[in-house]
């Protein structure tokens, strides 16, 4: 990682105070990210030269509608700047929360999956529509979420068609996975049809990079937030594992999940396949191919 760029600690300190230690630290995939000391406190920096305009908008957008939605802890957004220029500062400073193993991991995942579930039985759509009212980012794809009055219409056309039309327009899907693609979208109505589904606010990229334990308090970080049927949201929680023990059956013991969601898993978990096929190769290929197979497409 380089180290804070001169406008961004000009920045910060013009917010906060005077700028002290900066510390590298992870910024996932996508971004740089640092431990900075100010005299306002110590805060959480990420920042990316070549970030697409908006990321970090959508990014704070993401967390102040988390914030308070549940009993799960989520960063405070303490200066956000994307400008349109291509060669602005663009970066985000949250409040730095110190990240530490709990003492008692199963009571820790257990108030994990009761604040997930809180958060999905409080924070129904107003409007009850599927999606949100803009674009946004799951790490640096664009996720188009245009509104859409039912779930199968907008995982169908929003999830799956926006990949296939991107993957075929720029070469990272085969024709042969585009055609069985093709052919699984046509079954969404039947395949994701159950008797509660409704449009809820999700965190949308909820995978063990993405929560970290601040003692015995989860933290939520990094959203990718819409409106959607919450199974989505517990088939990317269970596509990568490194969640706490039983986390699904913790879940459930808060709010059951509807009868067929193991047989709806695997469609749900084809997004962010498709995504990962996309990132990062046909290392990918085989998983997705193996959702084509379980459906007979």
């Amino acid at each position: 990682m380089s180290g804070l760029p001169g406008s961004i600690r000009d920045a910060i300190a013009e917010k906060l105070g005077n700028v002290g230690s900066v510390r590298g630290v992870s910024g996932g995939m996508v971004n740089d990210a640092a431990e900075v000391d100010t005299s306002s406190g110590k805060v959480f920096v990420k920042w990316k030269s070549s970030a697409p305009h908006g990321l970090f908008t959508c990014e704070a957008n993401g967390l102040s509608a988390l914030r308070g939605a549940s009993s799960l802890s989520i960063p405070e957004v303490l200066l956000v700047s994307d400008p349109p220029a291509s060669n602005a500062s663009r970066f985000l400073v949250l409040e730095w929360i110190d990240g530490h193993p709990p003492r008692d991991r199963s009571a820790f995942g257990r108030r994990l999956a009761e604040g997930l579930a809180e958060l999905h039985a409080r924070n129904a759509a107003p409007d009850g529509q599927y999606g949100l009212d803009y674009d946004n980012y799951l790490g640096s794809l664009e996720q188009i979420n245009s509104q859409a009055a039912t779930w199968t219409e907008f995982y169908r056309d929003q999830r799956l068609g926006t990949l296939l039309r991107l993957g075929e327009r720029a070469g990272w899907l085969s024709r042969a996975r585009a055609l069985r693609l093709g052919a699984l979208m046509q079954r969404c109505d039947s395949l994701l049809a159950h008797a509660n589904t409704q449009a809820v606010l999700i965190h949308g990229d909820l995978w063990s990079g993405n929560f970290m334990s601040a003692g015995e308090t989860p933290v939520l970080i990094d959203p990718a937030i819409h409106y959607a049927d919450r199974e989505v949201e517990m088939a990317f929680v269970e596509l990568f594992g490194g969640f706490p023990p039983r986390f699904r059956q913790m879940y459930e013991e808060a709010m059951p999940l509807d009868p067929g969601y193991i047989d709806r898993r695997p469609l749900l978990q084809l997004y962010p396949l498709l995504v990962h096929l996309r990132h990062f190769g046909e290392e990918y290929g085989p998983a997705v191919d193996a959702v084509f197979d379980l459906y007979g497409v």
